[in-house]
C-alpha cells in the first residue's frame, strides 16, 4: 500500500473550529472522488501536551494531518493527474495557509481495530539527530524499537511511518530542512489515563531510554479522527 500524508496548517483568520468544519465537509468529499483511493482519513489536532514523555518536543506547529492510501505509487499519480485533483488543490486556499505533504513507508506493529467502541489516537513526529544516518534511524525504529513499544500495557495499537519524501508546497520535491522530521508515529489507546499509564510503566521507560539514542526530538499531538473513506 502507498501512503501520501498531508501536514497541513489552517488560515490564520480561521478559528480551529472553522478549519476544522471545512476540512471535514467541504474538502473531505472533494478528495474522496479521487479515482483509486483505498482510504481517507483526516486527524483533526486537539491536542499539544507532550503527554507522559520526557523528550525535546521540535517546532511542528500543525492543525490536521491527512492519510491517503493507494494500492501503488503509479494508483496515487494517476489520481493527481485525474480531473478530480484540481479542484481538491484550488479548495486549499480556502481553509489552509500551508500545505506540505510526505510519502511514508507505513509498518503496523500493534494492529488497531477501530471497532474498538472507545479509544484516542496520538500522533507524533520524531526527528533523528544530526549524527545519525536515516538507515540507521531506520534500523534502530523499525528492528529495535517496535518491539520495546510493543510491551506497552494498555496500547491498543502502534504504527510506524517512516518518511520517505518530501513535498512542500505539494508537486514541488522538497529537502530534509522543508520538512525536518524522520518518522511519524501513530498510537492508540483507550482513554488519556490508558495513555498516562502505559508510559509510566516501565516498558516505556525501558522504549524511552532507546529512544534518547536514536531520537533528537519527539513533537506529539493528541487527534480526533474523520474517516472520509
Amino acid at each position: 500500500m502507498f501512503v501520501r500524508m498531508g501536514l497541513l496548517r489552517r488560515r490564520p483568520d480561521l478559528s480551529p473550529d472553522a478549519f476544522r468544519r471545512h476540512w471535514r465537509d467541504v474538502h473531505g468529499p472533494l478528495a474522496a472522488r479521487l479515482p483509486g483511493l483505498v482510504a481517507y482519513h483526516q486527524n483533526h489536532v486537539v491536542d499539544r501536551r507532550q503527554l507522559g514523555i520526557d523528550h525535546a518536543r521540535g517546532r511542528w506547529d500543525i492543525d490536521g494531518i491527512s492519510e491517503l492510501w493507494f494500492e501503488s505509487e503509479a494508483a496515487m499519480r494517476a489520481a493527481i493527474d485525474s480531473p478530480a485533483y484540481p479542484p481538491t488543490r484550488a479548495d486549499e486556499a480556502a481553509f489552509l495557509a500551508e500545505t506540505r505533504i510526505v510519502t511514508v513507508e507505513q509498518r503496523s506493529v500493534v494492529p488497531f481495530d477501530p471497532s474498538t467502541p472507545r479509544w484516542i489516537k496520538r500522533m507524533s513526529f520524531l526527528t533523528r539527530p544530526a549524527h545519525l544516518t536515516p538507515e540507521q534511524f531506520r534500523h534502530a525504529w523499525f528492528e529495535v524499537h517496535g518491539d520495546l513499544v510493543r510491551a506497552f500495557p494498555t496500547l491498543l495499537g502502534y504504527r510506524q511511518n517512516l518518511i520517505l519524501s518530501r513535498q512542500a508546497p505539494p508537486g514541488r520535491p522538497a529537502g530534509y530542512d522543508a520538512v525536518p522530521a524522520d518518522g511519524i508515529v501513530e498510537m492508540w489507546f483507550a482513554d488519556e489515563a490508558a495513555l498516562q499509564a502505559s508510559f509510566a510503566d516501565a516498558a516505556a521507560m525501558r522504549s524511552q531510554a532507546h529512544a534518547q539514542s536514536f531520537i533528537a526530538e519527539i513533537t506529539p499531538f493528541l487527534v480526533e479522527v474523520h474517516a472520509v473513506v
